[in-house]
């Protein structure tokens, strides 16, 4: 039996490849009648694994009427209006509004059934009013909605990767989306071994420093403080620090995120403030902070500045209040240095996003190099024959985007025994 489909805002085709290994399991035939996608080396990569098939656009150029009738709708609409990296602006986003292409579509050609996937945040954004709105309008085309968020550790894929799966049957029933326990995954299964490592100033720094099994699982950022972050003053990449100051750092950088101090500034919290000597003093006493404080001050790992206060108008954003005291705050933010994560072997990978991949390390052969594309697609469920053939940089951006395969599949299996297919 062929069970036809269409695959909007496709990437790199995760859910079609997720939907079509359940349908085939089942016994029946796949067939893809329609794919939809704008990123160009998206659609490049789609051409690679399906040569003989058309892509088309903008899915704001597709009529519902020259659709030709199809069983499951397949979406991973976009998710950078409702995720925690954005500025979650929903549906003030147009991207948020592409969720109403689908309803269109839906709406106007009634298939069997659907699946989408959208970020973890999807489901909390705008206090839930966004994703309440969202099945309120699944609910009035008589699908009967099914919702979780899943994470691709817990279907045997080394990524702590939690995404929401929203699957609908038209007049049907509810799909059960309760999973039991699976193997549990660890990256060294999907790494390769004895490729080329990197070279740079940065990396030689970091091995003076640490053996590459040290560094295993270790973040390097001055924006948190505990035993797997490492810090530029444990570095001293900005110039000498004495063991005083680092004590000094470490302080100032778990102090900053108290909310007392924003209470006796008279604003509201935000994580990392600015602390006034007078307020670093009730923590840290030294008869030499004020030296300290200006030495560190003048090699950059500080920096001088006030607290922010919320502004409401034209839309909520923060700006420095010039009535409140100067204080003292960590410079460094999260992605400030070459690298920012390098991964466990015995571990999972934490969430892959296109922003940061690049920055994204392991260790090989007593070295530190980049994951490889291919590491990348298994990171994703991807099987290893599938065609990417892209630049690292464009294969990072398109890997951050996608789905992960095992978990589409296993929702999409579930879909099946629903429609009774």
């Amino acid at each position: 039996m062929n069970i036809k489909f269409i695959d909007l805002f496709a990437g790199i085709g995760g859910i079609r490849k997720g939907l079509e290994n359940a349908i085939i399991e089942s016994g029946n035939n796949p067939v893809c009648i329609l794919t939809s996608e704008i990123k160009p080396h998206a659609v490049s990569v789609l051409k690679q694994n399906h040569p003989n098939e058309s892509v088309l656009g903008n899915i704001y150029d597709i009529k519902s009427e020259d659709i030709p009738d199809f069983d499951i709708l397949c979406a991973g609409f976009p998710c950078q209006a409702f995720s925690y990296a954005g500025k979650r602006l929903g549906f003030q986003d147009e991207r948020g509004v592409l969720f109403f292409q689908v309803k269109r579509i839906l709406e106007h050609k009634k298939p069997k059934g659907f699946i989408l996937e959208n970020v973890e945040g999807l489901v909390t954004h705008d206090s839930r009013r966004t994703f309440a709105r969202m099945l309120e309008e699944l609910n009035k085309l008589n699908y009967t909605v099914s919702y979780k968020v899943l994470n691709s550790k817990d279907f045997s894929v080394p990524q702590d990767r939690k995404r929401v799966y929203i699957v609908g049957t038209y007049n049907g029933e509810k799909v059960n989306l309760e999973f039991g326990n699976k193997p549990k995954p660890k990256l060294k299964d999907v790494l390769e071994k004895g490729l080329p490592t990197e070279k740079s100033k940065f990396i030689t720094l970091l091995l003076s420093k640490y053996k590459a099994e040290e560094l295993y699982g270790k973040s390097i950022k001055d924006k948190r403080g505990g035993k797997d972050n490492i810090h530029s003053w444990d570095l001293e990449i900005k110039g000498k620090v004495t063991k005083e100051e680092k004590q000094l750092l470490d302080k100032i950088l778990t102090e900053r995120r108290k909310k007392k101090w924003a209470e006796r500034y008279g604003i509201d919290w935000m994580d990392g403030m600015p602390l006034t000597k007078e307020f670093i003093e009730e923590f840290y006493q030294s008869k030499n902070l004020q030296k300290m404080l200006d030495n560190l001050v003048s090699k950059g790992y500080l920096t001088l500045e006030h607290p922010k206060r919320k502004v409401l108008t034209p839309s909520v954003h923060r700006e420095q209040d010039l009535s409140l005291p100067l204080g003292y705050n960590i410079i460094a933010g999260k992605l400030s240095f070459d690298i920012n994560k390098i991964l466990d072997p015995e571990s999972v990978s934490p969430t892959l996003v296109s922003m940061d991949m690049n920055k994204i390390y392991v260790a090989d052969c007593g070295g530190l190099r980049k994951l490889t594309l291919r590491e990348g697609l298994r990171l994703f469920g991807y099987p290893d024959d599938y065609k990417f053939d892209v630049t690292q940089k464009q294969g990072f951006d398109l890997l951050g985007n996608t789905v992960v395969v095992p978990v589409i599949k296993e929702v999409a299996t579930r879909l099946l025994i629903a429609l009774n297919i």
